[in-house]
Protein backbone atom coordinates (compact mmCIF):
# COMPACT_ATOMS: atom_id res chain seq x y z
CA UNK A 1 0.00 0.00 0.00
CA UNK A 2 1.43 3.35 -1.09
CA UNK A 3 1.87 6.02 1.56
CA UNK A 4 0.05 9.30 0.93
CA UNK A 5 2.07 12.49 0.73
CA UNK A 6 1.34 14.34 4.00
CA UNK A 7 1.80 17.76 2.36
CA UNK A 8 -0.66 16.87 -0.38
CA UNK A 9 -3.17 15.69 2.22
CA UNK A 10 -2.68 18.90 4.24
CA UNK A 11 -3.15 21.03 1.14
CA UNK A 12 -6.32 19.14 0.23
CA UNK A 13 -7.70 19.58 3.75
CA UNK A 14 -6.85 23.31 3.68
CA UNK A 15 -8.82 23.77 0.50
CA UNK A 16 -11.78 21.72 1.66
CA UNK A 17 -12.11 23.63 4.95
CA UNK A 18 -11.36 27.15 3.67
CA UNK A 19 -13.99 29.87 3.61
CA UNK A 20 -14.89 31.49 0.28
CA UNK A 21 -12.75 34.49 1.25
CA UNK A 22 -9.78 32.25 2.01
CA UNK A 23 -10.25 30.39 -1.28
CA UNK A 24 -10.12 33.68 -3.17
CA UNK A 25 -6.90 34.56 -1.36
CA UNK A 26 -5.50 31.13 -2.27
CA UNK A 27 -6.36 31.77 -5.92
CA UNK A 28 -4.54 35.10 -5.94
CA UNK A 29 -1.50 33.48 -4.31
CA UNK A 30 -1.63 30.62 -6.80
CA UNK A 31 -1.72 33.02 -9.74
CA UNK A 32 1.31 34.85 -8.36
CA UNK A 33 3.13 31.54 -7.85
CA UNK A 34 2.57 30.49 -11.45
CA UNK A 35 3.51 33.91 -12.82
CA UNK A 36 6.74 33.73 -10.83
CA UNK A 37 7.47 30.23 -12.11
CA UNK A 38 6.78 31.42 -15.67
CA UNK A 39 9.39 34.15 -15.32
CA UNK A 40 11.98 31.62 -14.16
CA UNK A 41 11.17 29.24 -17.02
CA UNK A 42 11.40 32.04 -19.58
CA UNK A 43 14.80 33.04 -18.19
CA UNK A 44 15.89 29.38 -18.43
CA UNK A 45 14.54 29.22 -22.00
CA UNK A 46 12.26 26.33 -21.00
CA UNK A 47 9.39 27.31 -23.29
CA UNK A 48 7.10 24.30 -22.65
CA UNK A 49 7.21 24.81 -18.88
CA UNK A 50 6.81 28.57 -19.27
CA UNK A 51 3.72 27.96 -21.41
CA UNK A 52 2.29 25.53 -18.88
CA UNK A 53 2.83 27.92 -15.96
CA UNK A 54 1.34 30.88 -17.82
CA UNK A 55 -1.67 28.76 -18.76
CA UNK A 56 -2.16 27.78 -15.09
CA UNK A 57 -2.06 31.47 -14.10
CA UNK A 58 -4.58 32.23 -16.87
CA UNK A 59 -6.87 29.46 -15.59
CA UNK A 60 -6.83 30.96 -12.10
CA UNK A 61 -7.59 34.48 -13.32
CA UNK A 62 -10.33 33.09 -15.56
CA UNK A 63 -11.83 31.30 -12.53
CA UNK A 64 -11.79 34.53 -10.53
CA UNK A 65 -13.47 36.28 -13.46
CA UNK A 66 -16.26 33.78 -14.08
CA UNK A 67 -17.15 33.48 -10.41
CA UNK A 68 -17.76 37.21 -9.94
CA UNK A 69 -21.17 38.07 -8.54
CA UNK A 70 -22.32 40.72 -10.98
CA UNK A 71 -25.01 41.91 -8.55
CA UNK A 72 -22.37 44.23 -7.09
CA UNK A 73 -21.10 47.35 -8.85
CA UNK A 74 -17.47 46.57 -7.98
CA UNK A 75 -17.67 43.35 -10.00
CA UNK A 76 -17.75 45.32 -13.25
CA UNK A 77 -14.43 46.95 -12.37
CA UNK A 78 -12.93 43.64 -11.25
CA UNK A 79 -14.04 41.98 -14.48
CA UNK A 80 -12.23 44.68 -16.47
CA UNK A 81 -9.08 44.15 -14.40
CA UNK A 82 -9.23 40.36 -14.79
CA UNK A 83 -9.64 40.69 -18.56
CA UNK A 84 -6.67 43.06 -18.71
CA UNK A 85 -4.55 40.66 -16.64
CA UNK A 86 -5.58 37.80 -18.94
CA UNK A 87 -4.53 39.89 -21.94
CA UNK A 88 -1.12 40.51 -20.33
CA UNK A 89 -0.71 36.79 -19.67
CA UNK A 90 -1.60 35.97 -23.27
CA UNK A 91 0.88 38.61 -24.48
CA UNK A 92 3.54 37.07 -22.23
CA UNK A 93 2.83 33.59 -23.54
CA UNK A 94 3.04 34.70 -27.16
CA UNK A 95 6.12 36.89 -26.84
CA UNK A 96 7.79 35.17 -23.86
CA UNK A 97 8.52 38.70 -22.62
CA UNK A 98 8.82 39.01 -18.85
CA UNK A 99 7.62 42.63 -18.84
CA UNK A 100 4.06 41.40 -19.45
CA UNK A 101 4.37 38.98 -16.55
CA UNK A 102 5.71 41.74 -14.32
CA UNK A 103 2.71 43.92 -15.14
CA UNK A 104 0.27 41.07 -14.50
CA UNK A 105 2.03 40.18 -11.23
CA UNK A 106 1.90 43.77 -10.04
CA UNK A 107 -1.84 43.95 -10.63
CA UNK A 108 -2.54 40.56 -9.03
CA UNK A 109 -0.41 41.54 -6.04
CA UNK A 110 -2.44 44.73 -5.59
CA UNK A 111 -5.69 42.78 -5.83
CA UNK A 112 -4.42 40.15 -3.39
CA UNK A 113 -3.22 42.74 -0.87
CA UNK A 114 -6.51 44.64 -1.09
CA UNK A 115 -8.40 41.38 -0.63
CA UNK A 116 -6.32 40.52 2.47
CA UNK A 117 -7.00 43.95 3.92
CA UNK A 118 -10.74 43.58 3.30
CA UNK A 119 -10.67 40.20 5.06
CA UNK A 120 -9.04 41.83 8.11
CA UNK A 121 -11.58 44.65 8.14
CA UNK A 122 -14.44 42.20 7.72
CA UNK A 123 -13.24 40.08 10.65
CA UNK A 124 -12.80 43.11 12.89
CA UNK A 125 -16.34 44.27 12.15
CA UNK A 126 -15.36 47.74 10.97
Amino acid sequence: MAMKNPYSQYKQNSIMTASPQELTLMLYNGALKFIGMSKIYIEQKDIPKANESIMRAQDIIQELNITLNMDYEISTGLRSLYIYILDKLVDANISKDIKHLDEAAEMVTELRDTWKESMIISKSGR
